[in-house]
């Protein structure tokens, strides 16, 4: 499984190889084809594209390798960086023009790291809010429910919802769940 995709030409493989792989598992193509059916089947967290490739400039490989969820750096002429950089930067990729230092290109995956850390984070947070929010929604139906159907009052329908909670030894989503359904509920 690779880690590290280098898409460029092939008299850079190694040295694109060594400054980004690190010794890491790495595989390498020299066109965009070659690269999509290869990363398209999975594998991978970096793609260095070294622009340009034979069959396209490399833009659109790039944008489709961070849809697949692949950190991208392009590497193109310095001349053309800012402009370039201005087009792929609001997908997520990280632009840098060449040559490249090994402490530039060193950097780049620091930053790439930190920046991937941080939304993993964000998304373990999302992920908990959201489950919070789909359960605050359950006892609200339940409680809804218990004060159309049992005349309670949405202060009594909760503290029923967290009884039978703890009489039952659930939680108070699989209660509010168990009322949805003897009412009905959908």
């Amino acid at each position: 499984m690779a880690g590290v995709w280098i898409v460029g030409e092939k008299q850079t493989h190694e040295a694109l190889k060594s400054v980004f792989a690190a010794g890491g598992p790495a595989v390498c193509c020299t066109s965009a084809g070659e690269a999509r059916r290869g990363f398209t089947a999975g594998g991978g967290s970096l793609m260095v594209i070294n622009a340009p490739l034979p069959d396209e400039f490399g833009r659109e490989l790039a944008i489709q390798a961070v849809e697949s969820g692949l950190d991208v750096i392009f590497l193109c002429a310095a001349p053309q960086a800012d402009k370039i950089a201005a087009g792929l930067e609001k997908y997520g990729v990280l632009v840098l023009p060449k040559p490249l230092s090994r402490q530039q290109a060193a950097f780049a995956v620091r930053l790439l790291r930190a920046g991937h850390q941080r939304m993993q984070k964000i998304i373990d947070q999302n992920r908990r809010l959201t489950k919070r929010l789909d359960e605050a929604r359950v006892i609200c139906q339940a409680k809804c429910l218990l004060a159309l159907h049992a005349g309670l009052t949405e202060e009594e329908a909760h503290r029923l919802i967290e009884k039978r909670a703890m009489d039952a030894r659930i939680s108070s989503r699989e209660a509010a769940q168990a009322i949805i359904r003897a009412y009905g509920g959908s």
